[in-house]
């Protein structure tokens, strides 16, 4: 009897709402938002009871940030007091930064929906975290002509960004990459000035979402801090009911080519 009780099983919750501040780049205080937090956890069935008690006290204790260190950090003080062999934790959470419109500089909030994660197991004790968000552009519907007048058409692109680091990577500087190689970033607000200009672009501009994926991923691949990511975009075109996806990854396991 005493050797039945003690054998291990997978407990977990999900979509917690909890108040938290996560890492910004352009705000040293962190910004303030509602994170959605889940875990998995494989422990010894006699801790069943209480895990979840554990858990939501040590929640309490680390709610300050959101970020590489203190994950690394939370995620052994959770396998400590669980108890565990293998701990998993996720945090959705939207994060906004202030962008500028094209033409007349004002100033609108968009929100971007991002996902901080971490894992370990008891058989190495060495936390792995990564980030993903999704960002919004605008790229060219790939069925447009640009030998016909009004051949060019756009589509609404997302791009799902994850990456793997040692240290610190912001949300900021992942949109930025997009906003750079998308052929419109997404704004939340626009005047007739900035309607005109963006509406002109995408009609005498050609940028595929394969292209633009191509050239985000090069550009993730000179970047030595980041051990490994992975890209993707999932395209909306208008004419169509379904969405199309393309992406792309590199391993921290394997090496630059």
């Amino acid at each position: 009897m005493k050797d039945e009780k003690r054998f291990l099983q997978d407990v977990g919750m999900s979509e917690l709402p909890f108040p938290m501040k996560v890492q910004s780049r352009d705000s040293k205080e962190g910004q303030h938002t509602i994170a959605k937090i889940s875990i998995a956890a494989r422990i010894m069935h006699e801790f069943e009871a209480r895990w979840i008690d554990k858990f939501i006290q040590i929640l309490h204790q680390h709610q300050d940030h959101i970020g590489t260190e203190t994950l690394k950090v939370n995620i052994l003080d959770y396998m400590k007091e669980l108890n565990a062999t293998k701990v998993k934790v996720d945090f959705n959470y939207p994060f906004f930064i202030e962008k500028r419109t094209p033409i007349s500089n004002d100033t609108c909030l968009v929100r971007y929906m991002c996902t901080y994660s971490a894992s370990v197991s008891k058989s190495d004790l060495k936390p792995k975290t990564s980030m993903k968000i999704s960002i919004p552009c605008i790229t060219s519907y790939p069925a447009s002509d640009p030998d016909k007048p009004g051949g060019l058409f756009g589509q609404l692109s997302s791009v799902d960004i994850e990456v793997q680091s040692g240290k610190e990577i912001y949300p900021e500087d992942l949109i930025e990459l997009v906003d750079k190689h998308a052929l419109v970033p997404v704004y939340s607000y626009l005047t007739d000035e900035d309607q005109a200009y963006v509406i002109n672009k995408v009609h005498t501009e050609m940028k595929s979402s394969v292209v633009m994926l191509d050239e985000i991923k090069e550009e993730l691949a000179t970047m030595r801090d980041i051990d490994g990511y992975s890209v993707s975009c999932s395209n909306y075109g208008m004419l169509h009911s379904y969405a199309t996806f393309i992406g792309t990854a590199k391993s921290m396991w394997i090496p630059l080519s």
